[in-house]
């Protein structure tokens, strides 16, 4: 591997908010890549600046020896589809500003695409300016997604969108994606040379201390999700399900929901109109303190609503539920459903299937000590074989160093 190649990394997202380019772009440093990246003012997940940061149009910062250009961030975006899309632009056009500024003095570009494939314009203007390699790693399927969240598929619509979705990956060397099932869906719009790779997000290493914690005072079997609490989470049918069962059932269990998110409030409603008891909102928790939550369950929970789009995706709390070492009660088709069938990993019901899922909560609660013993050492076996940290890092190493 060359020693200090330089790679520019655009980001629509960066370290204060948590993303897995955070951890990448640490470990690249060390393995002793000149890491520079460029990125927005911080405003995620609540669409507001964070405190101790100034939203002017452009400046330079230092973190962890990494060299950060930040620009001008669009906020208040969470409600209006107009300055969600205004965020999107605004960023890839004063990211191509800073990026044709500085572009030339890097042997590599690197695109975290977290959300829309607009913000990785800087880094095709950078690739093709400057003639470097270039590699993108997508966390989302277009032009699937923007369907999905209610774009007409005019001809003309679908036409313009896959023209530009083949001018962003025909501008890469290398793409690369975090779902096995995504590459069949970009294969249209990559060059008929160019291969898709899969290298999956990976979940962070915990603590080996982890603070006691208890949910309840009495003893129940504990199920917990946490994370984004949308639409797409499909944890209405959940919480339904959950205040549907048998009493002799629900009385020795207790569902806690960690998290916010535009669903929050509605399902708040939901379970105290229904009288749906021993269900538990915590809200927004502090990422340090999920391992101690997860240690209290019992059985972690993962749902997704049954839209063909999602059926691809790997939320990464899935990496994070197999490091946590719990069983998982999975509520979705697809990607994830596969892999907690084929590996043992729980169980697992039709996200739309009110009596599956109910049964699926009493199986939960019916589970031997022994079982869940062997779903635990499947899912250390499933992390090791897919999900290592140091082998993807390794990998991404490899391919922005040649």
């Amino acid at each position: 591997m060359k020693d200090f190649k330089k790679v520019l990394i655009v980001a629509e997202n960066f370290y204060p908010e948590e993303f897995r380019i955070n951890d990448l772009v640490l470990e690249l440093k060390n393995k002793g890549f000149k890491i520079t990246v460029i990125t927005q003012k911080p405003t995620y997940p609540h669409a507001k600046l964070f405190p101790e940061y100034e939203n002017k149009w452009f400046n330079k910062s230092e973190y962890e020896g990494i060299t950060i250009y930040r620009v001008k961030a669009i906020t208040n975006y969470n409600k209006s589809l107009f300055k969600k899309l205004l965020k999107y632009f605004t960023f890839a056009f004063l990211g191509s500003i800073v990026g044709l500024f500085i572009g030339r003095k890097y042997e590599h570009v690197f695109s975290f695409q977290v959300g829309s494939l607009i913000c990785a314009i800087p880094a095709t203007i950078v690739s093709r300016v400057y003639n470097i390699p270039s590699t993108i790693w997508t966390q989302d399927v277009w032009p699937d997604t923007v369907y999905a969240y209610g774009f007409k598929k005019t001809k003309l619509n679908q036409k313009l969108l896959d023209g530009f979705i083949k001018y962003i990956y025909h501008s890469f060397t290398n793409v690369v994606v975090s779902g096995p099932g995504f590459i069949k869906k970009l294969q249209p719009y990559a060059r008929q040379e160019q291969e898709i790779q899969y290298l999956p997000n990976w979940a962070e290493e915990t603590e080996k201390f982890i603070e006691k914690f208890q949910f309840s005072d009495t003893k129940k079997i504990q199920f917990t999700f946490a994370g984004n609490i949308g639409k797409l989470q499909n944890l209405e049918n959940v919480i339904q399900a959950f205040g549907s069962m048998l009493y002799t059932y629900k009385d020795k269990a207790q569902l806690n929901i960690i998290g916010d998110g535009s669903n929050f409030e509605y399902l708040k409603k939901l379970a105290k109109s229904n009288n749906y008891t021993n269900i538990v909102f915590w809200g927004r928790q502090p990422s340090s303190q999920m391992p101690m939550y997860f240690e209290a369950s019992d059985f972690l929970i993962i749902s997704l609503s049954d839209k063909p789009i999602l059926s691809l995706v790997i939320p990464l709390k899935f990496q994070s539920y197999l490091v946590a070492k719990k069983p998982i009660f999975g509520v979705l088709n697809g990607e994830v459903a596969n892999m907690i069938k084929e590996y043992n990993l729980g169980y697992c019901t039709h996200p739309d299937n009110l009596k599956e899922i109910i049964e699926g909560f009493h199986n939960c609660i019916d589970t031997t000590p022994k079982m869940r013993e062997q779903f635990i050492k499947n899912s250390e076996i499933l992390l090791n074989k897919s999900f290592s940290r140091d082998k993807i890092i390794n990998k991404f190493a490899i391919m922005l160093a040649s």
